[in-house]
């Protein structure tokens, strides 16, 4: 009689048990007054396993409680042997909620849309892009030649498809093929975005980068290591590691910098994009710390808009003969975050200086209201 009841009771129980390890729900909290479209949610993995332990990661599914279609995912492992976050790509209104299932099935083929790889055949290139721009940064190979550049380099684009590899296939990238091209000028300046010491009132740019590492490949996100030799910075000897991540959607990167240095003094460095000679448009707002430059057009190639946002408090913004320049500090071995990045008019999306303004002003304020999630 004992032995019946307990396995009635476990009859019973088994059921609920059940239930509270084959599902969880995620809820996407965006309380700020701006519309969130394309947006890459991260979920820390350790999260979700709480609520939902014996997870197959081969097979399970997330699904729109509203549409109860897939939503496309990743599984960031952030160069870890384990799974640090689960990447989610969403649209959330303002001032709304979007309940997210997890729960058992087989995921749908997701398209990839952030790729990044190290380009040997092209004198140790390392490119990247998502599926709205494209980028590069230029390596050892090509130090002290004829084409060195100290900046990171914009390919712009006019499709949702990856064409990195196709173009360096076709070795002729500098023409339009229908999809875009590469036509933007770096030189010996910060191009599009990149950092650099700034001692004794001039930029101490590094050598290029001799080592790589990629962390993540897509489909939502990819995410690589650049690491700088050490070099004299105005008499301080620094080494850099740079890593960067795009997520699918995105006209910006995130740049995450750590120089390595002597010292416990905080040390100024440098955004900056290169100016052209002709006159564009440009915005400098030290309090929100944004730097805008919409180019002038060049012919029939159009025109590229280049912008960054420090994270940091700005010391000062400036515009030299060459280049648009913000200052902030640094301590040794402590991370600075900032964003950088462009778009192309002849994408379609962003067609004027007011447009990729707005975009950066919203990108800022995206930064400083982070949306909400929790799960259960």
């Amino acid at each position: 009689m004992k032995i019946f009841k307990i396995l009635f009771l476990l009859a019973l129980s088994l059921p609920l048990f059940t239930n509270a390890q084959t599902k969880a729900t995620v809820t996407i909290q965006n309380n700020s007054a701006l519309d969130r479209k394309e947006t890459v949610v991260s979920i820390k993995w350790a999260t979700v396993l709480s609520s939902y332990s014996n997870i197959d990661t081969l097979n399970f599914v997330v699904i729109n409680a509203n549409t109860k279609k897939q939503v496309p995912y990743q599984l960031e492992h952030h160069g870890n042997f384990a799974i640090q976050n689960l990447l989610v790509q969403i649209d959330i209104k303002a001032k709304s909620s979007l309940n997210l299932f997890i729960q058992k099935g087989k995921p749908e083929t997701f398209t990839v849309k952030t790729y990044a790889r190290y380009v040997p055949e092209r004198l140790d290139d390392f490119a990247w892009e998502n599926d709205k721009i494209a980028f590069r940064a230029y390596g050892k190979a090509l130090e002290k030649t004829e084409g060195d550049a100290y900046g990171f380099d914009v390919w712009v684009k006019r499709t949702n498809k990856l064409v990195l590899n196709e173009r360096y296939k076709r070795n002729d990238y500098h023409l339009d093929h229908g999809d875009g091209l590469d036509y933007y000028h770096v030189g010996y300046t910060l191009g599009a975005g990149n950092m650099a010491p700034f001692v004794k009132d001039t930029i101490r740019y590094s050598g290029n980068y001799h080592q790589w590492k990629v962390l993540d490949n897509g489909p939502l996100r990819s995410t690589f290591q650049l690491t700088f030799d050490a070099w004299n910075a105005g008499g301080i000897k620094i080494k850099a590691v740079k890593t960067i991540s795009i997520d699918a959607g995105s006209q910006l990167n995130r740049i995450e910098n750590v120089y390595s240095f002597d010292g416990n003094n905080p040390l100024e460095v440098v955004v900056g994009i290169i100016r052209r000679e002709k006159p564009g448009v440009i915005a400098l707002n030290e309090q929100q710390g944004i730097l805008g430059y919409w180019e002038p057009t060049f012919d029939n190639d159009g025109t590229t808009a280049v912008g960054s946002i420090l994270t940091t408090p700005v010391n000062s913004m400036w515009i030299s003969k060459e280049q648009i320049l913000a200052k902030t500090t640094i301590k040794a071995n402590e991370p600075i975050v900032y964003y950088s990045g462009a778009a192309w008019d002849k994408a379609g999306k962003i067609t004027n200086a007011k447009q990729w303004f707005d975009y950066l002003n919203n990108f800022q304020q995206q930064i400083n209201h982070q949306l909400i999630v929790n799960i259960k």
